[in-house]
């Protein structure tokens, strides 16, 4: 039986109806061709963008009580551009519903030579600062590898862990390691994901469109499980 609380489960039923969750065939920045996408652009009212701010709160309050997050957090980094409405949502979210006192910051692509100056906008970064850092889906790892040089250069900051909306479970181009795992051992924080692509197919085939089908038929499920065992971590 379906746990309809559980959060992957909601968090797959909110892609879904969103239109996030696209089946078909997308070539990826890796070049691997996937039978499915996640689209960030499709949280493109306030209303989604609202619901997924809570979703990415939720996941970290949840990873807060369990201790593998500190409650001391000090504000969310979100990379620009895609990460720039997920870290506002966030810290909103963790204001309103989770009672916590907490910044959001995000870089500028180019450093900003007049007004107040400088790379990031939001909550200014200082020494000894503990950054949590959220982005959509992790393919390879590259803009976490971009964005820490970058808080390094503005202060030392402890960044305290990465949130993703969906962990594709994939392995890199160069090893048998899911990009998640690699990122864990090279930076040495946590990755956590609101779900993994394996809880959002096997809830997908529960979850039903309008019409009573399942949005994962049959046939979605083998084209992502023959994915899976090729690149899958």
């Amino acid at each position: 039986m379906i746990d309809t609380a559980s959060l992957d489960i909601r968090f797959t039923q909110f892609l879904l109806e969103a239109q996030a969750l696209k089946f078909g065939e997308f070539t990826l920045k890796s070049g691997r061709k996937s039978p499915y996408f996640i689209n960030a652009g499709a949280f493109n009212d306030g209303t989604k963008i609202a619901t997924l701010g809570a979703f990415y709160a939720e996941k970290v309050a949840t990873e807060i009580e369990t201790g593998r997050l500190p409650k001391d957090i000090d504000t969310v980094f979100g990379p620009a551009y895609k990460g720039i409405p997920l870290a506002v949502s966030t810290a909103i979210a963790l204001t309103s519903a989770h009672g916590m006192e907490i910044g959001y910051t995000f870089d500028r692509k180019e450093k900003k030579d007049h007004g107040d100056g400088g790379m990031m906008v939001g909550t200014q970064l200082k020494d000894g600062m503990k950054v949590l850092l959220v982005d959509d889906v992790m393919t390879a790892g590259t803009a976490v590898r971009e964005v820490i040089p970058k808080l390094k250069t503005e202060a030392d900051v402890e960044v305290v862990g990465l949130v993703l909306s969906v962990d594709r479970m994939e392995k890199t181009k160069d090893s048998d390691t899911s990009a998640v795992k690699a990122v864990e051992a090279e930076f040495g924080f946590p990755v956590f994901a609101i779900a993994n692509v394996r809880e959002i197919f096997e809830a997908g085939q529960h979850i039903e469109t309008t019409s009573g089908e399942p949005y994962v038929t049959p046939e979605i499920k083998a084209a992502a499980d023959a994915y899976l065992a090729r690149y899958g971590a």
